[in-house]
C-alpha cells in the first residue's frame, strides 16, 4: 500500500511545482501606463488630468486567478496641460501634493473571467487616508512582446472614487461632484 501512494505523492507535488511556477512578477512599464482622472465641471465640460510620473508591480498567476498590484504615483507630477490648474490642483485645496507627495493603489483581489482580469479590489491612499477602490477592466490580455522579447500584460481600468471620502471637498459647495471617474492604463512587463 505505501509503495503505491509514492508515484500519487510524486505527481502531486510535480502538479504543484508547475501551477506555482505560473505565477510571475510584472514591473509596470512607465511609457505604456497612464493613471487620469475625469470630474465634471458645471454641469457643462469634463476637466481631465493625468500623472506623468508612476511606479510599481504587479503579481499574476493566470492559473491559480490570484495576483496582487502595487502603484504608487507622484502627485506632484498632475498634468492637465494648463500650468496654473496644475499648480491648483497640487495645492492644499485638492491633492496637497507638498504635503502629500504620492498616493498609492495596493490590491491582493483579483477576479477573472476565464483566464482574463475582469475586475481588481484594493484600497487607495490619498492625503493620508485609505479607503476602498474597485477598479474594472474594459480589456485585459497578455502578450509576448516583440521589442523587450518578454511577456507583457495588462488593460484598462476604471473605478470612481468619492473624494469627499478623503478630505477632498473643494468645490463641493460650489456643485463640484464628489465622484472622480478613475481610469487607469497599465501595462506590466514580466521580470
Amino acid at each position: 500500500m505505501r509503495s503505491s501512494l509514492l508515484p500519487i505523492a510524486a505527481v502531486v507535488v510535480l502538479l504543484s511545482a508547475t501551477v506555482s511556477a505560473q505565477a510571475a512578477t510584472y514591473a509596470i512599464d512607465p511609457a505604456h501606463t497612464y493613471v487620469t482622472f475625469e470630474i465634471g465641471h458645471f454641469g457643462t465640460s469634463t476637466n481631465r488630468g493625468r500623472f506623468d510620473k508612476k511606479e510599481g508591480s504587479v503579481e499574476l498567476d493566470r492559473a491559480a486567478k490570484t495576483g496582487k498590484v502595487s502603484i504608487v504615483v507622484d502627485t506632484t507630477s498632475i498634468n492637465t496641460g494648463f500650468a496654473p490648474f496644475n499648480k491648483h490642483l497640487q495645492s492644499a485645496d485638492l491633492f496637497d501634493a507638498e504635503k502629500f507627495p504620492t498616493m498609492t493603489f495596493t490590491a491582493d483581489k483579483f477576479s477573472f473571467n476565464a483566464t482574463k482580469v475582469s475586475e481588481v479590489t484594493g484600497s487607495l491612499t490619498l492625503l493620508g487616508k485609505t479607503h476602498p477602490l474597485t477598479l474594472k477592466a474594459n480589456n485585459f490580455n497578455c502578450y509576448d512582446n516583440p521589442m523587450t522579447k518578454r511577456e507583457s500584460c495588462g488593460g484598462d481600468f476604471e473605478g470612481t472614487v468619492d473624494r469627499t471620502l478623503f478630505g477632498m471637498n473643494y468645490g463641493i459647495d460650489w456643485g463640484f461632484p464628489k465622484d472622480v471617474r478613475v481610469v487607469v492604463q497599465i501595462e506590466a512587463v514580466k521580470q
